[in-house]
């Protein structure tokens, strides 16, 4: 979890999410404010990885660093060019948002040395929440033709995470004393092949006499 300080009191206070685990002691919290990355990358890059397990989304957004894999863009896809990468996830449009990618490598690398600190088990950590808003705009100005200036703003965004471990499914013993239950015929099904057994019996008696 982060500290947030709001006005002129000085005294810090814990911020809120907007979804609170179903259980706080097998899960862990990281979040950034302000974060000078865009905001529509970012929620397209965080809505690939959301339930992802931890390794797999770490490995994911190396890849897409790398370009070996592509971020769908389901949403924000005005005007975004289209990729053969973007067939593994059923669209066609993806991109390779580097800075966003980086942005949340470092969230879950911090939400995942939370989780250790709280002693829960890394190798089965997965991303029950992510959410990603935008922050208020930043302004600055670019100068253009005929001593003309237009807004030249960027698009700063708030990032919430959550980890929680993953429960291991343990397989049910079958034993011998199990009482076994007996399928259900239906009694249609039961008169037909009564039916067909008498057929197949008349077809027998009528070869052997001939």
């Amino acid at each position: 979890s982060t500290w947030g300080f709001s006005g002129s009191n000085t005294e810090p206070k814990m911020t809120r999410y907007a979804q609170e685990p179903e259980n706080p002691t097998k899960s862990a919290k990281a979040r950034g404010v302000y974060l000078r990355v865009h905001f529509k990358n970012t929620r397209e890059t965080a809505a690939a990885i959301k339930k992802m397990h931890v390794k797999r989304a770490t490995r994911f957004l190396k890849n897409v660093i790398g370009k070996k894999e592509c971020v769908p863009f389901r949403h924000f896809n005005g005007s975004v060019g289209r990729c053969a990468q973007a067939k593994a996830w059923g669209v066609t449009q993806g991109r390779w948002p580097k800075k966003s990618a980086e942005f949340l490598l470092h969230l879950i690398k911090n939400a995942e040395s939370n989780a250790e600190f709280k002693g829960l088990d890394t190798d089965h950590l997965v991303i029950e929440h992510i959410m990603v808003n935008a922050a208020p705009k930043m302004r600055r100005r670019t100068y253009r033709a005929h001593g003309r200036i237009n807004p030249y703003m960027s698009s700063p965004c708030h990032i919430e995470l959550i980890l929680a471990e993953r429960e291991r499914a343990v397989p049910k013993p079958v034993g011998d004393d199990e009482p076994v239950t007996k399928k259900k015929v239906s009694q249609k099904k039961t008169q037909t092949t009564e039916n067909d057994d008498e057929r197949l019996n008349f077809i027998i008696i009528a070869v052997n006499k001939e």
